[in-house]
């Protein structure tokens, strides 16, 4: 009998520990992943259960995001072997790609001195002028981005599946340039379903004064949620997140 008490304890003990790491697993992610909001409450409110729940549903999907981390490795290594290669051969090829590896990492400012050197010795290669100003859009220098981009633009409207046209009409909004960039994202938001465009746009619509015609373009980017597969939605998170917030501020 008091064997059996025991047993019957520790089994309890282990469980609710149990149960505390996994409410603690899902909260950490659902704070990173922010999904929606009805998960929080699940999670609190239904305890380990609520919190198995999430992770079934939430958690292990986004495991398959968890490739483009994998990749940091092999992407790191190469970096290092370029960054010696180039040493010995400092061609154009060779910067241009580990620019791309650069760029891929989020280190925009050696991604963008790889391109300057890749440029210098190769003006012909229409991907690096691109590249360089992707680089420059992401630092803030949108007047050195718009001359990159409009080449990009002048040899290719439909360069990188539209994202040229719509990081053009943002670097010439930047620049206040607005009528080439009122152009440019009417354009680009005919063609393009990007979340970046229409984010982008609906920011130039809120710096014009204009929050009726940026609320809407806000709200297109949510509208896309329900609709999408869910690794895409997924992915697409941050730009939802930005939306809600630009949302928030309109409201204001």
């Amino acid at each position: 009998m008091l064997y059996s008490a025991c047993m019957t304890s520790l089994f309890f003990f282990f469980a609710s520990w149990w149960g505390i790491i996994l409410q603690a697993i899902a909260i950490v992610h659902f704070i990173r992943r922010r999904p929606d909001t009805y998960w929080i409450f699940v999670i609190l409110f239904l305890g380990w259960i609520g919190a198995l729940v999430y992770i079934v549903a939430e958690v292990i999907p986004d495991a398959s995001l968890l490739r483009t981390s994998f990749r940091a490795f092999p992407r790191h290594r190469r970096i290092h072997e370029l960054e010696r290669a180039i040493l010995d051969n400092p061609s154009a090829g060779n910067y241009e790609e580990l620019g791309l590896l650069y760029l891929d990492d989020h280190d925009f400012t050696h991604a963008r001195a790889c391109y300057d050197k890749a440029i210098s010795s190769r003006s012909d290669s229409i991907d690096a002028f691109y590249r360089r100003g992707v680089a420059e859009v992401e630092l803030g220098d949108f007047a050195a981005a718009v001359p990159d981009l409009e080449r990009t633009f002048g040899a290719d409207p439909d360069y990188d599946f539209h994202r040229a046209v719509g990081l053009l009409a943002h670097a010439y909004a930047e620049t206040k340039n607005s009528e080439k960039a009122e152009a440019l994202f009417k354009q680009a938001t005919k063609i393009s379903t990007s979340s970046e465009t229409y984010y982008n746009y609906a920011l130039f619509l809120h710096s014009k004064g204009r929050k009726d015609e940026a609320r809407l373009w806000a709200q297109k980017i949510l509208d896309k949620g329900p609709t999408m597969p869910g690794y895409q939605r997924r992915r697409e998170r941050p730009w939802f997140r930005k939306a809600y917030a630009l949302l928030a501020r309109l409201s204001l």
